[in-house]
C-alpha cells in the first residue's frame, strides 16, 4: 500500500499490467482541470443538469464505481482493463483510509455514472470516471471540482490530457511543474 501512495507523492500513477501485475506510469505532459474560472461547462451540459432528474452522492458505493470504472464485466476488453480486482481491493483499503473517494450519479435505486480519485492534502489526483447513461460522469465532474472549490482544494489531476477534458478547460503542464503544484497542494490540510 505505502509503495502505492510513494508512486502517487512522486507523480506516478498505478495501472494493471497483464504480465506485472500492478505498473506505474507518469504522462508528460499532465493534464490538469483548472479549480477556477478556467472550469468550463457547456451550455447544453449546464441544460442537461436542469432537465435530468438525478441524485448526487459522495463515498457511498465504492466497490460499485470501481466496479464500473474496471469494465471487467466487458468480455470484448479482456486483457485491456486498466483497474484488476487486486486494484479495486487496494483502492478500497485506501477507501477505508479515507484517502480514496467516489462521486456518484443515481435515479430511482441505480448507479448511472460516478467517477473516483485519491486525495493528498489539497490535491485530489482523479483516477476514472464511468457512465451508464448520456453525460452521467460529466455531471459527477461537474459536482466534483463543486465540492473541491468548496473545500479549498488546489489541484485537480486528470493524469492523461484528452480532447474529451479539454472541454472543461483542461490544461497541460510538464510533469516537473505538476510535482511542484501536488507538492505545495499536498501540504495543505484540507479535508474531502
Amino acid at each position: 500500500m505505502e509503495t502505492v501512495l510513494d508512486a502517487y507523492r512522486h507523480g506516478f500513477f498505478p495501472m494493471a499490467d497483464a504480465h506485472e501485475g500492478i505498473g506505474f506510469f507518469a504522462y508528460d505532459p499532465r493534464g490538469i482541470i483548472p479549480l477556477d474560472e478556467r472550469f468550463t461547462v457547456r451550455r447544453s451540459l449546464r441544460r442537461m443538469m436542469e432537465r435530468f432528474p438525478y441524485e448526487i452522492a459522495f463515498d457511498t458505493a465504492p466497490r460499485e464505481v470501481l466496479q464500473a470504472c474496471s469494465r471487467l464485466d466487458d468480455l470484448t476488453k479482456v486483457g485491456e482493463n486498466w483497474l484488476s480486482e487486486e486494484m479495486i481491493e487496494m483502492y478500497l483499503q485506501l477507501f477505508d483510509d479515507r484517502i480514496m473517494h467516489t462521486v456518484e450519479i443515481w435515479k430511482e435505486g441505480l448507479l448511472l455514472g460516478g467517477l473516483y480519485g485519491l486525495t493528498f492534502g489539497a490535491a485530489f489526483c482523479g483516477e476514472s470516471m464511468f457512465s451508464r447513461v448520456p453525460y452521467a460522469s460529466q455531471i459527477a465532474l461537474v459536482h466534483l471540482v463543486e465540492r473541491l472549490r468548496l473545500k479549498g482544494f488546489t489541484l485537480l489531476d486528470a493524469q492523461m490530457p484528452s480532447d474529451h477534458l479539454k472541454q472543461f478547460g483542461m490544461y497541460e503542464c510538464s510533469q516537473a511543474d505538476y510535482l511542484d503544484l501536488f507538492y505545495a497542494a499536498s501540504r495543505k490540510d484540507v479535508k474531502w
